[in-house]
């Protein structure tokens, strides 16, 4: 297995690097998972059965992991798959799945912890334009390190970062080339929320930009919504609430699930986040401001006031209703000549 390896970041103080580098680091031991070598030790020391049902290959290979962690970390030899893990392998292959059954779908946007490299060892469909959301800091040092290691994203497709303290992401998004008016698909994962109001700042900003039917898939803290959720409400029922009041349907994803469909066994600790796949019911902003505006251009070519336009339309309505009255009363009419003509006959 080839990675590619260089200086370590250095975390200083900095609590949000520190939450990269850990996710980094979970990413490092799942690439590097000796999942073969103690399938062996299962083949020597029982059977042939043992060493099939052991011989569990790492749920994905980032080969540009090793940049980011110490050179003195340990390789975990743990053959349970950390829920990070099992949400990171999830959303790479519902994004990869309905990007290949989408083709005019082109807009990534990747909510990120700055060290992601989704944008780097996946491969995109052509013309793909990835937007990358996280904090500027983490990620121009990122950038750096991956730069050192020539890691490049797939050909003719266009990595945009978008700084997350930017005032107005999504005014940034747009002059960086995003279409409110094309359909999108939004990621969220290692994105710092640290309140719920943050996170729901989160669910304004892909409802204003994605058009309708356009999905938001990724996982939040289990902790941000504690504190919050109603007693008497599941924490199923909270979540729908939360989504749906910004237009957004939402199913939350079993962990346990998801690994028995992957064919990975899950650490037995409990999950500390809630793995979900949003779908958005609204239209986007742009497409509500060009529909209006095409009625506005409608109005004004025709030089008439709204209150015309309808009457106009109501009356083309009565006309056809009227038509098709007497298309019916004419047929019924033939259809009683006839038959009085065969009764004559």
């Amino acid at each position: 297995m080839k990675l590619r390896v260089s200086a370590n970041l250095s975390n200083g103080d900095d609590p949000l690097l520190q939450a990269a580098i850990n996710a980094a680091t979970l990413r490092f031991h799942e690439t590097l998972r000796p999942s073969i070598l103690l399938s062996v030790s299962y083949f020597i020391a029982f059977s042939f059965r043992h060493f099939v049902e052991h011989l569990v290959e790492p749920l994905f290979h980032d080969p540009y992991v090793a940049c980011f962690v110490s050179p003195s970390t340990s390789i975990n030899d743990n053959q349970s798959t950390h829920p990070y893990c099992l949400a990171t392998r999830f959303l790479d292959e519902k994004l990869l799945q309905i990007l290949g059954d989408t083709d005019e779908l082109k807009q990534v946007v990747l909510l990120t912890d700055g060290a992601d490299t989704r944008a780097y060892r996946l491969t995109w469909p052509n013309s793909t334009l990835i937007f990358d959301i996280s904090a500027e800091k983490i990620y121009s040092e990122i950038f750096s390190k991956l730069r050192d290691v020539g890691a490049q994203i797939t050909r003719n497709c266009l990595l945009i970062h978008v700084p997350k303290e930017t005032p107005n992401v999504q005014e940034a998004l747009r002059k960086k080339g995003f279409n409110g008016n094309r359909p999108s698909i939004w990621i969220l994962q290692g994105f710092p929320l640290m309140t719920l109001a943050s996170f729901e700042n989160v669910l304004l900003t892909v409802g204003s930009l994605a058009t309708k039917g356009c999905l938001l898939i990724g996982e939040i803290p289990a902790w941000l919504i504690e504190p919050s959720h109603d007693a008497e409400a599941g924490q199923g029922e909270w979540i729908h609430r939360i989504f749906m009041s910004h237009g957004f349907q939402v199913k939350v994803q079993d962990h346990e699930q998801v690994a028995k469909n992957l064919g990975a066994k899950l650490l037995k600790e409990p999950s500390s986040s809630i793995l979900f796949v949003a779908e958005h019911l609204r239209f986007s902003d742009d497409q509500v401001y060009k529909s209006s505006w095409i009625l506005k251009y409608v109005l004004r070519h025709f030089q008439v006031s709204t209150f015309r336009l309808t009457v106009n339309l109501w009356i083309v309505w009565v006309g056809l209703f009227l038509m098709a009255t007497w298309r019916w009363e004419f047929q019924r009419a033939e259809d009683e000549g006839d038959e009085q003509g065969f009764e004559d006959l």
